[in-house]
């Protein structure tokens, strides 16, 4: 099998299982215009993810990493009338366009991006007290991760879900010699879900259009 095998059966998924339209593609076309990394996920990746809120019956999303809010988009979109997502962006480009892109996909009154490194505004969203959130997607900086999780647990309750992105690095994960600092905040945020007895976790190696990665996904359970 090669990349653009994988790619292939993505594309024919895609085809026939997501439809995608003109604001997430939209998101997609000024990401790129605004010069921001191609990264976002993938669409059927995206639909995933709209699935997993929806069958979580997500009323509060928080997102780890914005980029240009094409994810934001597809969960966002699983929210009930009444429901409401935080996205935490770093970097002040990419948070003006994926405001521009929530507002363009009519999400504006639901969503908001707070700008600022994700560990000071993960403690700030602790110290206001905001309501326990249903879901955390966690798609930022990697040699983060550990840290992420710990301020994920404190904003999350008995039942709520945490999915952590990009944990295979081209098969880095499984080398305990890698000094690479994305594949040690990966191992360690793995290490992390599977020794806390409030977490029943797993993770899947995925292949497709984003190349050979995968994903982490957690439950709370105490």
């Amino acid at each position: 099998m090669t990349d653009s095998r994988w790619a292939a059966v993505d594309d024919f998924f895609t085809d026939r299982l997501v439809a995608e339209d003109e604001a997430l593609a939209a998101a997609l076309r000024t990401s790129a215009e605004a010069g921001l990394p191609p990264i976002s996920v993938a669409p059927n990746q995206g639909k995933l993810l709209h699935l997993v809120a929806r069958i979580q019956g997500a009323r509060r999303i928080l997102e780890i990493g914005t980029l240009g809010g094409y994810s934001t988009i597809w969960l966002a979109r699983a929210l009930p009338e009444e429901g409401r997502l935080v996205s935490l962006e770093a970097d002040p480009v990419h948070a003006d366009v994926a405001r521009r892109n929530l507002a363009h996909a009519g999400l504006a009154g639901s969503t908001e991006v707070r700008l600022g490194p994700a560990l000071d505004t993960l403690a700030a969203l602790v110290e206001e007290g905001v309501e326990p959130f249903d879901l955390v997607f966690i798609d930022a900086d990697k040699p983060n991760n550990p840290r992420y999780l710990e301020w994920s647990l404190k904003l999350t309750r008995r039942g709520s879900v945490i999915i952590g992105d990009n944990v295979v690095r081209g098969g880095a994960v499984a080398d305990q010699d890698a000094a690479d600092p994305g594949v040690r905040g990966i191992r360690d945020f793995l290490e992390l879900m599977g020794r806390n007895p409030r977490l029943s976790a797993t993770a899947v190696q995925t292949v497709g259009v984003k190349g050979y990665d995968g994903f982490a996904l957690a439950r709370v359970v105490a």
